[in-house]
Order: C-alpha cells, then sequence, then structure tokens
C-alpha cells in the first residue's frame, strides 16, 4: 500500500485503487503527474488530503494462465460480464471496507473519498454499498457495476440505506479502448435509478483515462 501524508492539515482521506495488472506505486505516480487547468498537481490543489492507495492482490488469471496483480479474476475486458459469476471479489471488498473503517476512525465516515479506476472502481462500488457508510464521495474513472442485476435488486429493497446517501462522480471517455462507455453508462443507470446522487461526466477523449486538464478540474476543484 502507498501513502502520501498531507502538507496541510489533515482534513480529508482520498482512498484511490488502480487498475487491472498495476499497483498502488504505478498508479500514484502516474495520478500525481496529472494536473488541473491552472497546473496544479493534485496534491498542490489539495494540500490537506492523505492519499492512500492499495494494492491488489497478484492472483491468478484463468485467462491469460498465469498471475497478475488484480481486485477480481475478469475473463475480458471487451465484455466484463462475461463468466461474472465465477469472479469472487469478497476477499478484496473486505479489504478495501477495512481500509475505509481505518481512515473513518481518523477523520470521519463524511471526510472519507473513495476513488477508484477500472476494475479498482468496479470493486470498490461494492465495497461502498455493502459497507452501507456514508461516505464525503465515491469518485469512478473509466469502468462498469459487476453484477449489476443484483445490486440493482439489493438498492430496490433499500439493502444500503446509508450508502446510497454519499454523493456520487463518474467520468467515462468515448473513446475508451478498454472498457466501452455502454458498460459506464449502465453504472450510471443503475446508480440513478436506486436515487443516489450522481454526477455523470462523459468525456469526448481521453481513452482509459480521463481528459487531461479539464477532466481532472471537474473531478477535484469544481
Amino acid at each position: 500500500m502507498e501513502v502520501h501524508h498531507p502538507t496541510a492539515p489533515h482534513t480529508h482521506t482520498i482512498i484511490f485503487l488502480h487498475g487491472r495488472d498495476s499497483t498502488a506505486e504505478q498508479f500514484a505516480s502516474e495520478l500525481f503527474e496529472s494536473q488541473a487547468t491552472d497546473e496544479r498537481t493534485l496534491p498542490e490543489a489539495l494540500p490537506g488530503v492523505k492519499w492512500v492507495f492499495p494494492t491488489a492482490e497478484v492472483i491468478p488469471s484463468k485467462r491469460f494462465s498465469g498471475e497478475m496483480s488484480q481486485w477480481l479474476d475478469m475473463h475480458t475486458t471487451e465484455d466484463p460480464h462475461e463468466l461474472e459469476a465465477e469472479q469472487d471479489m469478497s476477499a478484496s471488498v473486505k479489504r478495501i471496507q477495512d481500509i475505509v473503517a481505518a481512515e473513518a476512525a481518523l477523520v470521519g465516515a463524511d471526510k472519507v473519498i473513495l476513488g477508484r479506476i477500472s476494475q479498482g472502481c468496479a470493486v470498490a462500488i461494492h465495497a461502498l454499498l455493502s459497507g452501507n457508510l456514508r461516505l464525503s464521495g465515491f469518485i469512478g474513472l473509466p469502468s462498469w457495476l459487476p453484477r449489476p442485476k443484483d445490486v440493482s435488486r439489493e438498492l430496490s429493497a433499500g439493502a444500503y440505506d446509508q450508502a446510497v446517501k454519499t454523493p456520487v462522480t463518474l467520468c467515462h471517455s468515448e473513446d475508451d479502448e478498454v472498457i466501452d462507455i455502454r458498460f459506464g453508462t449502465e453504472l450510471n443507470d443503475t446508480l440513478v435509478a436506486s436515487g443516489m446522487q450522481v454526477q455523470w461526466c462523459v468525456c469526448p477523449d481521453g481513452r482509459h483515462w480521463i481528459n487531461e486538464p479539464p477532466g481532472w478540474t471537474t473531478l477535484w476543484l469544481s
């Protein structure tokens, strides 16, 4: 796990999960190179934030007959729902919930933001909902929602009455060549249908990342 401490009094914690076949260190480096429209990096723009970057376990990949860092063993990015019943994310969800609880004990759940990209986002939204805490916010970059029908049914039943009060911001690029934007739209539509407050940001370009720098300004500095 990679942790970057604030350079000003600690006001918030952002927990950010990387995507498949990446690491906390690699993702943190890429994220902190990004700039907003005023050319500030994220740590410069948010000096009171503690940044926590968990690293996924290295687990077997059935499709690639090897091992890689991933939050769950997805079969394909072309259709992340393929063979979804075989994807066990329970250990990753529990681990993220433990990290959220630890940071909430320091600053309060209403000062914790859960953020993630791609596969990290897919796992984190399940961690948010089943943990049933109202956080300061949830930020998801290009991703999808595993088992959307199950989530929709549970949301409709009122199972996550506190988690649904967490404000959500989702961003997806139209030219994303890894996770098609239709899967991001499905995630957005499912959460909106449950009554969650969702800001849906569509970027014309940015591929499997986010349009820089205006996208970062929208996410962090608005």
